[in-house]
């Protein structure tokens, strides 16, 4: 029952990443692959504020979020100014950055041996050890931003996204400021990444700078075009979906050193079978009103 708890937790993780990057992706038509990096920000600053602080989690968690955003704001202005191709290279330089610096960082980060020993979420006396508390929580803050980024797409804010991201030039002929939408939208995304990387370390109570490398960012967007573009039930389920089918294979009478390979392989027969039978995802974009 404990390992379906986790598994459980651990989708509503993922839901929490691929509904933030959707909100760039989908919405906005930024094809980022540094959604990894703003989540090691949000772990690491959790993990270090509430070890060497003894800051509250939820607070370090703010924190993490707080400087998440600010880098965010710092790489959108001179990066989205590029589109298509470049952004996409653009974003991956940030995600090489981040992978460096907490590798060669030990004084900081303890380099590539990680950090363990993280303490688990807390909140006014009470602690969420057990696996029931903590996912009830990861229910919370996956419904947090599910409800944010559904706000946003909803709104007119939300409408100009769109704009955006079926004609720039159209955009900007009726006078909207297209790089101020993107800054912040980017900023937002980027800082509810932080939020998932946040609770990701006090699940697991250790990360290490493979936790959240390029392949990790990679599996996250794939969450998203599984999921439907534009669509934020769209990236729970997918997130879901992509979680819950390959851990199947954990109930087959199959050794581990069997089962390991073939989750991978499953993994990349979902991805093709859904870009083949469902281009546009499990549930498609609904025209705005």
């Amino acid at each position: 029952m404990d390992y379906v708890l986790f598994v459980l937790i651990l989708a509503s993780l993922y839901a929490i990443l691929a509904v933030s990057l959707n909100l760039l992706v989908g919405l906005t038509g930024l094809v980022s692959i540094a959604h990894a990096g703003f989540m090691a920000i949000g772990a690491y600053a959790t993990a270090l504020l509430t070890m060497k602080a003894g800051a509250n989690f939820f607070v370090a968690a703010g924190v993490g979020m707080g400087i998440a955003a600010c880098v965010a704001a710092f790489l959108a202005v001179p990066t989205l100014k590029v589109t298509g191709d470049h952004y996409i290279i653009a974003s991956f330089g940030f995600q090489v950055i981040i992978i460096s610096v907490l590798l060669n960082w030990p004084a900081l980060t303890n380099g590539p041996f990680g950090i363990s020993g993280i303490p688990r979420p807390s909140l006014l006396g009470f602690t969420f050890a057990g696996y029931r508390s903590l996912l009830a929580l990861a229910v919370v803050l996956a419904g947090l931003a599910g409800w944010v980024a559904w706000r946003i797409a909803a709104s007119p804010f939300g409408a100009v996204l769109r704009a955006i991201r079926e004609d720039e030039a159209a955009a900007r002929s009726l006078g909207k400021d297209v790089t101020r939408f993107k800054v912040q939208v980017f900023v937002v995304g980027c800082a509810l990444a932080a939020l998932g990387g946040a609770f990701y370390a006090g699940v697991t109570s250790f990360i290490d700078p493979p936790s959240f490398d390029i392949h990790e960012s990679i599996f996250i967007l794939a969450l998203v075009i599984i999921g439907g573009k534009g669509n934020i039930l769209g990236s729970i389920l997918g997130a879901f979906v992509l979680i819950l089918l390959p851990e199947t294979l954990k109930f087959l009478a199959v050794p581990s050193s069997i089962a390991d390979p073939l989750r991978r392989i499953l993994y990349g027969v979902l991805l093709m079978v859904f870009m083949r039978f469902l281009p546009a995802g499990l549930l498609r974009e609904r025209p705005a009103r």
